[in-house]
C-alpha cells in the first residue's frame, strides 16, 4: 500500500527545515533547494506543498508565530481566568517574560522572527503575518493591563492603550538587544528591567 502523508504535518516539517536553514545560515538561503535538501525531500515534492517559494515564506512565518502564541497561551489563560490562588503579579511577569529571549531555544526563535520581520519590509507578502503578529501583541499587552487594573493592581487613571505600545516596545526592544547582543543582555538583566517596569507601572501611572 502506498504510504499516507499527512499534509498538514509534511507542510511544517517543510517548514521547519526552513527556519533550521535560516537559523544556521540566514534567511536568504532558505531557497527551495537548500530546503528540500535539508528537509530530505526532492524539490518537487515541496512543490507539491508549495506553489511557489513566496507561499513556503509565508507558511513558515505563520508556523513560527503560531509556536510562539502556543508557548504563550497557557500562560495567557492562567492570568486572564485567574482563580482565587493565582499570584497575578508573578503570572504577569511570566507571560511577558514569554516573550524574551531567555534561553538558547528563544533566542533563537526571536532570531528568526526578527528576520522575517526585516524581510517583510521588501516582501509583501509577508507584511500581513508581520502586522497581525504586531497587533496581537499589542492586544495582549492591553487585555493584560486592563485586567491588572480591573484587578487594582493599576490605578483607576491609567492609559492603558499608551502603556500597552510602552510596554509592547520595551519587549521588542530588549528581545533587539538581547538577540544582537547576548553577552550585555542576559537573561538576569532582562528580568530585572522587565521587574522594575512592571513596579514602576504599577507604583507611578
Amino acid at each position: 500500500m502506498p504510504k499516507i502523508v499527512d499534509p498538514v504535518a509534511r507542510r511544517r516539517a517543510v517548514a521547519q527545515a526552513v527556519l533550521s536553514v535560516a537559523a544556521r545560515q540566514g534567511l536568504e538561503h532558505a531557497s527551495l533547494r537548500n530546503v528540500a535538501e535539508e528537509a530530505g525531500l526532492a524539490i518537487g515534492s515541496v512543490r507539491h506543498y508549495f506553489a511557489d517559494h513566496d507561499e513556503l515564506m509565508t507558511f513558515t512565518m505563520r508556523e513560527l508565530s503560531r509556536r510562539i502564541g502556543d508557548r504563550i497561551r497557557p500562560h495567557a489563560e492562567r492570568l486572564l481566568a485567574p482563580d482565587r490562588r493565582t499570584d497575578r503579579r508573578a503570572a504577569t511577569e511570566e507571560l511577558l517574560a514569554e516573550l524574551l529571549p531567555l534561553d538558547q531555544a528563544r533566542r533563537q526563535e526571536a532570531a528568526l522572527w526578527l528576520a522575517f520581520t526585516a524581510a517583510a519590509h521588501t516582501r509583501p507578502e509577508l507584511r500581513p503575518c508581520a502586522a497581525e503578529m504586531q497587533a496581537g501583541l499589542h492586544t495582549l499587552m492591553s487585555r493584560v493591563l486592563h485586567e491588572a487594573q480591573s484587578a487594582g493592581g493599576l490605578p483607576d487613571g491609567t492609559d492603558v492603550e499608551l502603556e500597552s505600545t510602552r510596554l509592547a516596545a520595551l519587549l521588542d526592544g530588549l528581545t533587539l538587544q538581547a538577540t544582537l547582543l547576548p553577552d550585555r543582555y542576559p537573561p538576569k538583566l532582562l528580568r530585572q528591567v522587565l521587574r522594575r517596569h512592571l513596579d514602576e507601572l504599577r507604583a507611578d501611572s
